[in-house]
């Protein structure tokens, strides 16, 4: 008769965990995260979590969701960013540990791609997705604020959703130059090209973005590219978004507008109500702030 020790029960225990914790560790880089949903995927059950918990190889979050341990300092002793302040870090976790389909898109990735200036509103970030995310996405501590939205837009249509490269700051700041400084992990964020992006932007006119900060983003548009804008719009479901495109497209002119054949988009019919107290435009028949109409209209033509 063989008898066995609590001592050696529990080592029996750690010993059948830890060939689950293997693939864990592999798939997982430090700072990232999980949910309890995908440990389970593992066959890593939640007393397995709670013991992985006490022996510092896991650190909750919030409830059902949890970080692989980041180290406090680099090799130089500098201090991280903190991850539960880093949106990517969340994002990146959803998208490529999670496989949530999921992308960054609208004003956030403009904003990514160096096209869109603007403060955030009540002191917290607005970062805009697209697709599938947990629940528990928006109960992450920090002052990030997610904006899920469903991909009705373009439908099963995903042109201009890409892998972009991105990295993260030090706590010190893009200043400091010290580069990336949370994981040598470079998994590419996916994010609406610039062409996808504007046009998720104007659908969120005129309830949720502002006609001049958009005013302002087209005029930085210099660089679209024609063939992808006229793949979207063609896929594109808005006629709201398509009329509101090119009202701006027209009012600053890029070099690329040229290149767009109008005759090959469909712009619905009949007049649409937009911005409150607006003017209708007399070439997309849409209702607009007075100052995106154009310059040499007649004004009785406004109130066609």
């Amino acid at each position: 008769m063989q008898i066995f020790s609590k001592h050696a029960n529990l080592m029996v225990m750690s010993h059948q965990k830890t060939p689950r914790l293997k693939p864990f560790l592999e798939r997982v880089p430090p700072g990232f995260l999980v949910d309890a949903a995908w440990l389970k995927r593992f066959g890593i059950d939640p007393k397995s979590i709670h013991d992985y918990a006490e022996r510092g190889w896991l650190e909750r979050v919030v409830r059902g969701v949890y970080r692989r341990p980041l180290p406090h300092t680099d090799q130089a002793g500098r201090p991280l960013v903190r991850p539960e302040t880093d949106w990517q870090l969340a994002l990146l976790s959803i998208q490529w540990i999670m496989e949530h389909d999921v992308h960054l898109g609208g004003l956030s990735a403009l904003g990514f791609h160096g096209l869109a200036h603007y403060l955030p509103l009540g002191g917290g970030e607005r970062v805009y997705l697209y697709g599938e995310v947990p629940s528990w996405l928006a109960r992450l501590p920090g002052k990030t604020q997610f904006v899920v939205r469903s991909r009705v837009l373009f439908g099963d249509d995903l042109t201009g959703v890409e892998n972009a490269e991105h990295q993260f700051e030090s706590a010190h700041g893009a200043g400091a130059g010290h580069g990336p400084t949370v994981s040598p992990w470079r998994w590419p964020l996916k994010v609406s090209s610039p062409e996808r992006a504007i046009l998720e932007a104007l659908d969120e006119l005129p309830a949720h973005a502002t006609f001049d900060n958009l005013d302002m983003i087209f005029q930085g548009l210099t660089n679209l590219r024609p063939k992808r804008l006229m793949t979207l719009l063609r896929a594109c479901r808005s006629i709201k978004v398509k009329r509101l495109f090119f009202v701006f497209a027209d009012r600053h002119a890029h070099a690329w507008v040229k290149h767009l054949d109008k005759s090959a988009i469909d712009f619905g019919s009949g007049p649409r109500a937009l911005a409150k107290g607006g003017k209708l435009h007399p070439v997309y028949r849409i209702y607009v702030p007075e100052a995106l109409l154009p310059e040499d209209m007649d004004e009785d033509a406004s109130h066609a």
